[in-house]
C-alpha cells in the first residue's frame, strides 16, 4: 500500500465543506457518518497543520525583521 501525500490546505478545506454538507443534509446510514466524521476531523487536522506551518513562518520572518539593525 503506498501512502500519499496531504492534500494543500485549499483542497483540504474544499472536501471538509463537502463533507459538512453531507453530514448536514443526512440521509447515510450511521457507518457513513462515521466515516464521513472521521475524514472530517483528518481534513480538519491537515488545515490545522497548514495553518500552524504558515503561522511560524510569519512568526519567524515578523522576529528575523524586527531583529535586523536599521
Amino acid at each position: 500500500m503506498s501512502e500519499t501525500a496531504d492534500p494543500s490546505y485549499e483542497a483540504a478545506r474544499a472536501e471538509l465543506r463537502d463533507v459538512l454538507a453531507k453530514l448536514e443534509a443526512g440521509g447515510q446510514s450511521l457507518e457513513e457518518s462515521l466515516a464521513l466524521w472521521e475524514r472530517g476531523e483528518q481534513l480538519a487536522d491537515i488545515c490545522k497543520t497548514w495553518l500552524d506551518g504558515a503561522s511560524a513562518q510569519l512568526d519567524a520572518k515578523i522576529a528575523e525583521h524586527d531583529a535586523a539593525p536599521d
